[in-house]
């Protein structure tokens, strides 16, 4: 009976590890998505440090993310700004999926933290 338990105790603990694995890769992966997706339609004016530094990124006059307006908006609302654009910013509704933009407004808010 002895046996039973400790074998029964590591089993459980096995599969804590491993979910705490699994669960830490599915992140790092969302992470990596994002990470590409923004260089592929973000970086070009937002630079890739989020700043708008680019020259794109001034014509257009992108700004930073870590401004006080960016930082006071909803992640709704900063989803809302990917999907139908705003100023002269263009819409990638269609272009992207919710997913990819529900991580993209992860990766702003992080790149804003920077």
């Amino acid at each position: 009976m002895m046996q039973s338990k400790i074998t029964w105790g590591c089993r459980i603990a096995v599969a804590a590890v491993f979910a705490a694995a699994v669960l830490l890769s599915a992140a790092a992966k969302a992470d990596n998505a994002a990470e590409t997706t923004y260089k592929a339609k973000c970086a070009t004016c937002h630079g890739p440090d989020g700043k708008g530094e680019t020259p794109a990124g001034k014509a257009m006059k992108a700004g930073t993310f870590a401004t006080p307006e960016v930082g006071k908006m909803s992640d709704d609302d900063l989803a809302m700004v990917i999907t139908k654009g705003k100023n002269k910013m263009p819409s990638f509704d269609g272009k992207l999926k919710k997913e990819q933009i529900e991580q993209l407004v992860v990766y702003i808010r992080e790149l804003a933290k920077k």
